[in-house]
């Protein structure tokens, strides 16, 4: 496995090369682990889903909850926190919407009368109509979009108010939404867009639209429909700055294009926009975003190697893509697809990835008992930040990008070259914890590093393989440093061979340890194609369409799911599902919802249907044994 770090540059016909430590392929990565010292103190937890962490010109951290739907002050030396407003009109119902990005505007409290914050966020908007891919009527992304809208902060009484839309009508859905929202150098808005994870999962019938630019007529119709995988830019008041790029002939908000789901934004002193992006399987990218250009997704993931990634066009298969079950590892030959080489037009290469690695590469390591992802290549980079020690911060980090993962817990420190331009060597890993790293902020001494965390998903555990208890939930880390270390700050982890399997507490949690008896699941076949459709709708997105494939819920099917479920009662499922999904919204669908997602369920798990419906809970299927 390989960490690559290029310079910046247009991908021409040439030899490509790259820099790195080829490691076995059941170590983690090729990072060096982080000698510096620090010292941990739990800010403060208990935060529904911190999204966005900005150190204020007041001294005082503000951070956005994503599915709890509020700004939230925190103390940095106290820990003591205030809610600034709550906005109840964001939607968050699955695990990538609700309450995004936050911007502060470059004169907040210098009295010039602009004390102003933007907020990104979902919410559902009828008067923009359905979404067309979405055949169920009771889907809560059928009207989901996104907005800016601009609140005035009132620093007397601590209270943000007074909400003016900047700019509606933007694309989301249940998937790859991103979301950074940034104020630039020139007084602008930056805003990430995903593509909203089609070709992929519960999308996968639906194309990647990352490449299609936005037509006069669209713009004109304020249709944004074309904004998926791109990252804009906006004046102020929501309007196209004139200086925008001109792309195939139309002025609109779309800055960059050709990108995945890019959750990173931040600026270096010099202007330099830098990004984070989540990668498929392989190839996380850190990028430099420049006005105008292209990012290669979905044709190129990472650079232009060939190297365990191509490009598959479920919606043009052979077969009818709605009667295929996604698999990106074994792809079904009716399925076109085109190797990265294939693509011909420019494109900008990423400075680094996280990771690279070769074809041929086993992406179902037994170690994580069918939670494969979490033994990818790909890191989960949720956000970058530009650091400078400037002669009194962290010595060494002269001009650096650090970088938060979601999967490995930790993170990551990039060098860069003195024009911040490239990198200048291998990372270095900190922190690596059993948590979900969501975003930093930095102290203005330079002297501590904020770190926000995920209140739940899945995790690699330090010792390998997966977990699900995070060990500070929804909390605000403070990393303060103290010094230099050895050369050996760490124990180089377990290889994942040697990783334990999934915690024992998912039984725990799930309902116990005991065996049950009774007679097997009763359910009817239309129950369960009707719980199809409901889980696609609700279900796949974080789960996997095939129960296998997620990349953010534990596996419903396979080896996982008999580990942790055979033994136990249909009731006990019933009542977890029922209980706490979605997970922004629990017990939220209608009861015989649940009752025929889980007939599906056990469906897809080998069960037979039968004569007998499934019932919506109750001692009816205390009787009932998965077994």
């Amino acid at each position: 496995m390989f960490m690559r770090f290029f310079t910046l540059a247009l991908i021409l016909p040439a030899a490509v090369a790259y820099f790195g430590t080829a490691l076995a392929q059941d170590a983690p990565d090729s990072v060096l682990r982080g000698t510096k010292q620090f010292s941990k103190r739990v800010l403060t937890s208990g935060l529904t889903g911190p999204w966005e962490l900005t150190w204020g010109p007041d001294g005082m951290l503000w951070v956005t909850e994503r599915s709890g739907k509020r700004i939230t002050l925190v103390n940095p030396a106290s820990g003591e926190r205030r809610v600034a407003i709550t906005i109840d009109e964001v939607s968050a119902p699955g695990g990538q919407d609700g309450l995004l990005g936050l911007a502060l505007h470059p004169e907040l409290l210098k009295g010039t009368g602009n004390d102003y914050v933007y907020a990104a966020y979902t919410h559902v908007d009828e008067s923009h109509g359905a979404d067309a891919t979405i055949a169920d009527p009771k889907s809560p992304y059928r009207y989901l979009y996104a907005k800016i809208i601009r609140l005035t902060y009132d620093q007397t009484r601590g209270i943000l108010s007074s909400p003016v839309n900047i700019i509606t009508g933007l694309p989301a859905g249940n998937d790859h939404v991103a979301g950074r929202l940034k104020f630039g150098p020139d007084k602008k808005l930056y805003l990430t867009l995903g593509d909203q994870g089609n070709n992929q999962l519960g999308n996968v019938c639906l194309p990647v639209e990352s490449q299609r630019l936005p037509t006069q007529k669209e713009l004109d119709a304020k249709d944004y429909a074309s904004y998926v995988g791109k990252s804009l830019r906006l004046n102020p008041d929501g309007s196209v700055p004139k200086d925008n790029p001109r792309l195939d002939g139309v002025v609109s908000h779309v800055f960059t294009y050709g990108h995945r789901n890019p959750q990173g934004l931040d600026f270096g002193p010099d202007g330099t926009l830098y990004s984070s992006e989540h990668g498929p399987k392989t190839d996380d990218e850190v990028n430099i975003l420049k006005g105008g250009f292209n990012y290669g997704w979905p044709h190129v993931a990472g650079l232009k190697d060939n190297k365990a990634y191509e490009y598959a066009r479920w919606a043009e298969a052979g077969t009818p893509c709605a009667q295929l079950r996604f698999n990106d590892l074994v792809i079904h030959p009716s399925v076109p697809r085109a190797p990265e080489s294939a693509f011909k037009k420019r494109f900008v290469e990423p400075i680094a990835t996280l990771f690279t690695v070769p074809s041929g590469y086993n992406f179902h390591d037994p170690a994580c008992k069918g939670i494969d992802y979490i033994c990818w290549p790909t890191v989960g980079a949720s956000s970058v930040e530009h650091y400078q020690s400037k002669g009194k911060g962290i010595p060494g980090w002269e001009r650096v990008l650090l970088v938060t993962t979601l999967k490995r817990g930790s993170l990551y420190v990039l060098p860069l070259t003195a024009n911040g331009k490239a990198a200048a060597g291998p990372m270095s890993r900190y922190f690596q914890s059993e948590n979900r790293f969501r975003d930093t902020a930095v102290s203005p001494d330079g002297q501590t590093i904020y770190v926000a965390t995920d209140p739940d998903g899945l995790a690699e555990a330090p010792g390998g393989g997966t977990t699900r208890r995070m060990r500070d939930r929804g909390a605000i880390l403070a990393f303060t440093y103290t010094g230099e270390g050895t050369g050996a700050a760490a124990d180089d982890p377990r290889p994942v061979s040697e990783a334990r399997l999934p915690d024992s507490d998912e039984r725990t949690s799930a309902g116990g340890n005991g065996m049950a008896t009774g007679i097997l699941p009763q359910f009817t076949a239309a129950q369960a194609a009707v719980g199809k459709t409901a889980y696609n709708s609700n279900c796949a997105v974080c789960h996997g369409s095939s129960m296998t494939n997620g990349t953010f819920g534990t596996p419903l099917a396979g080896e996982y799911f008999r580990n942790v479920w055979f033994g136990r009662t249909v009731r006990a499922f019933y009542d977890r599902a029922h209980k706490t999904m979605p997970p922004a919204a629990p017990a939220s669908l209608p009861k015989d919802s649940y009752a025929n997602i889980v007939a599906y369920i056990l469906e897809l798990n080998g069960f037979k249907a039968g004569d007998a419906q499934l019932a919506a809970g109750g001692e009816a299927l205390d009787k009932m044994a998965i077994r």
